[in-house]
């Protein structure tokens, strides 16, 4: 987390005409990023865009474009697939994943033409099934595979522990010949998402070398011919703090040498291919701009209260923990302070005690690289204070502003 004084220009205008707390995403960085993954990645793959990341319709109709490498949607509600339909794709475009799938929305799903779904248990292929052949469809079926073993030990594990997510690796052989037999699915494929914001080139590269593997060896060992295989994500970038997105400059070489050893077919459409991506692609788009509300000191201890807390920045990027925060200084006067929300809740803590430039109220303070995770990963409904309003701009030019409201309605 970056705050100081010396906002942008543009930043300041924009703050001024449309008050804060304000997140502000570039589409212009949007296109930028979706660029730097599809040349680091062979041209064979497909990209799905993870909705959950940032679910702005603008947002995602620009990651939609981009003639043959514009992405896919990676979805896991009803209410992302809604967003979905409305930035351009159709339901044929999309992944559905989730290890909760209802009845009603697998309904829903299937009705507006979702025919792919990562599923993780057989209670989940089942469900899928009974609903496909209430429609009358067959749908394709991925198993995420929660592998036994993993390569990287470092970044945000998503596999080789107990988990709601994936069919345990192991398990797969007991478990398979049940599966086949569901009437409405295809069982298309495997799914794996084993770590999440790679620590560097290094992990990643060795966790798809592991993954990819690892399907080959499944596959043959189960007789199971592979029309599809997404080998996750795990592409790295910063969350409000400064900084760049990862680099992959050895990513396309790396996985084109283990593609070739163990599916040979591959560059022939056999199995498909498929990676995923959230932050990488939006998180560096986003700046939240927010007010100092006051600066007071309890007990010898300082405390700069701002107008955007945990309900405008909630932290979900890091799996429901407070992020750290690092404040850029900028050659200012520094003083150590808590910088904290306007909620009344003692949680509302954005940085304890961390070195923050000195700062009064009306201060402007710039928040970089939240486009990711942002109000929607956030404590958006407590205390009924109105969300952040979103602008997205593309170059000079203002493209939208909104902002979310959360409505009661009586029941059906």
């Amino acid at each position: 987390m970056s705050g100081h004084t010396e906002v942008a220009s543009g930043h300041a205008e924009l703050a001024a005409r449309f008050g804060t707390p304000l997140y502000v995403y570039d589409l212009d960085e949007v296109a930028a990023a979706r660029r730097e993954l599809a040349d680091a990645l062979p041209e064979e793959f497909e990209l799905y865009y993870a909705l959950k990341a940032n679910p702005h319709p603008d947002v995602v109709r620009e990651l939609r474009t981009g003639g043959d490498r514009g992405c896919k949607a990676e979805i896991s509600s009803t209410g992302e697939l809604a967003v979905a339909l409305a930035a351009g794709f159709t339901g044929a475009d999309c992944l559905y994943t989730g290890p909760g799938k209802t009845s009603a929305e697998l309904d829903e799903a299937i009705e507006l033409g979702v025919r792919t779904f990562s599923t993780d248990s057989v209670t989940d292929v089942r469900r899928v099934g009974t609903v496909a052949v209430g429609h009358g469809v067959v749908v394709d079926c991925l198993l995420r595979v929660n592998s036994a073993n993993a390569s990287a030990t470092t970044s945000i594990r998503m596999t080789g522990t107990p988990s709601q997510f994936g069919f345990d690796s192991e398990t797969l052989a007991d478990v398979l010949p049940e599966l086949r037999r569901v009437p409405g699915v295809r069982i298309a494929g495997f799914h794996f998402f084993p770590l999440s914001n790679a620590k560097d080139e290094a992990s990643l590269v060795a966790e798809f070398q592991h993954t990819v593997e690892l399907a080959a060896g499944l596959a043959r060992d189960l007789d199971l011919p592979l029309r599809v295989l997404d080998i996750g994500g795990g592409f790295a970038a910063p969350y409000g703090v400064p900084g760049s997105r990862g680099s992959y400059p050895k990513l396309r070489a790396e996985l084109t040498d283990v593609l070739d050893l163990h599916f040979p077919e591959w560059r022939a459409g056999s199995p498909r291919l498929a990676c995923e991506s959230g932050r990488f692609l939006v998180g560096t788009s986003g700046t939240l701009l927010a007010t100092v509300s006051n600066v007071k000191v309890s007990r010898g201890r300082k405390f700069v209260i701002l107008d955007a807390g945990i309900n405008t920045f909630g932290g979900m990027s890091g799996l429901g923990r407070l992020m750290p925060v690092s404040v850029r200084l900028d050659g200012r006067e520094a003083e150590r302070a808590s910088l904290v929300g306007p909620l009344c809740t003692p949680g509302d803590v954005l940085g304890r005690e961390i070195e923050l430039p000195v700062l009064s109220p009306g201060d402007l303070v710039a928040i970089p690289n939240a486009g990711a995770y942002g109000p929607t990963a956030s404590l958006l409904g407590f205390l009924g204070r109105p969300a952040p309003t979103e602008v997205v701009v593309r170059g000079d030019e203002v493209v939208s502003v909104s902002r979310l409201e959360l409505r009661r309605s009586a029941a059906p």
